[in-house]
């Protein structure tokens, strides 16, 4: 009730209410995801949000990153946590607020895997940097970062860090953001990974250093 109390207290709860009923929909009109016609036609409902081919949308209202392309185990490890609550419970976090009903329509494993699977093979898309940055200034922050995320960000799943140079740079800052105020990650139970990033996020003082962190991600990008 408390945390119901702080999305309808926040405004969230708009957003929160347009992905029950996207989410409604999926279930409404799909049963089970036993071929790829079927994932293809709920990645339609993916692609409301995060693009027709999973590019992203920057826009307030919307605000969901790239997708294209991402390694199947991030994907797979992402809904599952939104599916069991590890994110997408915080009354600040409006993005994690829309995905979880939606994660919640896969409501079997292999739904996972296979929507998992379908968005890993889309090809990786060239997303508008947004950001400004000093990627020189960066560099040396980056390497407390590149333990994990690769010495190019392009990830690492033995450390179970994802490739970020792709990522949308708006999204990246957004997410440094929650890490360090405790919007993800505060989870260590549901959110062990998350829990980890929190720490990292909190090396970088400002929004200056995040920026030029960001702005070296990205010079590995397309």
């Amino acid at each position: 009730m408390k945390r119901l109390l702080l999305i309808l207290k926040s405004g969230i709860w708009m957003h929160y209410l347009r992905s029950l009923v996207i989410a409604s929909s999926v279930l409404i009109s799909s049963n089970v995801l036993a071929n790829s016609t079927n994932v293809k036609s709920l990645f339609n409902f993916c692609g409301t949000c995060h693009g027709e081919y999973g590019e992203g949308n920057p826009a307030p209202k919307v605000a969901a990153p790239a997708i294209a392309g991402l390694p199947i185990w991030y994907i797979k490890a992402q809904l599952l946590k939104f599916r069991a609550g590890g994110r997408g419970l915080h009354a600040n976090d409006a993005g994690g607020l829309r995905m979880r009903p939606m994660a919640r329509t896969l409501r079997t494993d292999q739904d996972i895997d296979a929507i998992s699977k379908y968005i890993s093979e889309l090809a990786v898309n060239k997303v508008p940097r947004t950001l400004k940055g000093s990627p020189v200034a960066g560099e040396s922050s980056y390497q407390v970062c590149a333990a994990c995320h690769g010495d190019k960000a392009q990830g690492n799943q033995a450390m179970n860090a994802p490739p970020l140079a792709n990522q949308s740079d708006w999204y990246l800052l957004t997410q440094l953001k929650h890490f360090k105020s405790g919007i993800r990650g505060s989870n260590p139970i549901l959110d062990p990974i998350g829990a980890t990033m929190a720490p990292m996020a909190g090396t970088l003082v400002d929004e200056k250093m995040m920026l030029n962190v960001i702005a070296y991600i990205k010079a590995f990008g397309k």
